[in-house]
């Protein structure tokens, strides 16, 4: 009984020891990745404060479209984005030029449906130029809305 004893007391020691190394390898390690994940959110927040700041008055609403809406407006956003033919700066904002052979004015029209739902401080403008050959989707606004523009679809400044 007594070797049990003993067996037992050193098998303990040896488990009390590694779950102490465990813990404080775990505290150690958790405390790092807190501190980066700290470090990240903090980096985060302050650029989120920075453009909310900038353009408090630019805020896109995510919630607005549910999951469905949204996976189709992104598809058709990207496609937008890819088949613009040209872009024209205006007084109060960006004009995006297709062919109505790439786009459709539905295709457009749906896209404008969704985004003024999300981002209702933009004014949008359609037009059938050119005896048809032409769809212009113009997006102006309030004072700002161009720097918004060029950072959410990639506009680079017109000089």
């Amino acid at each position: 009984m007594n070797s049990n004893r003993e067996r037992f007391g050193k098998v303990s020691q040896r488990r009390a020891a590694v779950t102490a190394s465990a813990a404080l390898a775990l505290l150690i390690v958790g405390g790092e990745a807190a501190g980066l994940v700290a470090q990240d959110s903090t980096a985060l927040m302050e650029q989120e404060k920075q453009v909310a700041t900038t353009q408090s008055k630019f805020y896109c609403n995510t919630k607005a479209l549910n999951p469905a809406e949204r996976a189709r407006h992104q598809q058709l956003g990207e496609k937008l984005q890819a088949l613009r033919k040209a872009i024209a700066e205006t007084a109060k904002g960006y004009e995006f030029q297709y062919r109505p052979t790439d786009i459709s004015l539905a295709e457009l029209a749906e896209w404008v449906g969704a985004e003024s739902k999300c981002c209702p401080f933009f004014d949008f403008h359609i037009d059938v130029e050119r005896q048809g050959k032409l769809l212009c989707l113009r997006l102006t606004g309030e004072e700002g809305i161009k720097a918004f523009i060029r950072a959410e679809f990639g506009v680079e400044k017109i000089r």
